[in-house]
Formats: C-alpha cells, sequence, structure tokens
C-alpha cells in the first residue's frame, strides 16, 4: 500500500517539478534576452551621443576614444553592428587634439 501512494507522488511530483524548472529556465533566458537588447541599445545611444559631440567639436581625445572603444567592444560582442558602427569608425578617425 505505501508503495502505490509513493508511486503515485512520485509519478505527480516528478513531472510537476520538472515543469517549474523548465518554466523558471525559460523564464530566465527571456529576462536576459531583454537585459541584453536593452544594454545594447544603451550602448548604442552612448556611441551616437559621443559621435555627435565629438564630431562637432572636431577632434576627440584620446581619453574618450579608449572609453568609446570599451563600449565599442560590448556593443558589438551583443551583436551591435550597424549604423553604430559607422559612428564609431567616425569618432575613432578623429584627431586626438584640435589641429590649428
Amino acid at each position: 500500500m505505501w508503495q502505490e501512494v509513493l508511486e503515485k507522488i512520485i509519478g505527480w511530483l516528478v513531472p510537476f517539478l520538472l515543469g517549474t524548472v523548465a518554466g523558471g529556465v525559460t523564464m530566465w533566458f527571456a529576462v536576459i534576452r531583454h537585459l541584453r537588447d536593452g544594454m545594447q541599445c544603451l550602448l548604442r545611444d552612448y556611441i551616437i551621443n559621443q559621435n555627435e559631440k565629438w564630431v562637432e567639436r572636431k577632434y576627440c581625445p584620446i581619453y574618450a576614444k579608449q572609453a568609446l572603444s570599451r563600449a565599442y567592444k560590448v556593443y558589438h560582442a551583443l551583436k551591435g553592428n550597424d549604423v553604430g558602427t559607422a559612428l564609431y569608425e567616425e569618432t575613432m578617425g578623429l584627431p586626438e587634439r584640435i589641429e590649428d
């Protein structure tokens, strides 16, 4: 009798636990995807803003290029590779100080 009860409990509990775990994993993958997309969006905005700032000034100091380079590496690793790449390259091509 106990064996039958135990078998019924296990027969119900195992699928329930596996379903719960699978649902949790699916939820976390969605959360991670949304966080990745959000970070990519913020980095793209940063690249755009830095480009506008330094192109207007017609130079980009080395410290700004280093920060932009670090941000772009993460942006690119997150599969950002559209307008951000062109703006990054344009900014990196600027001289590092004002030319007289």
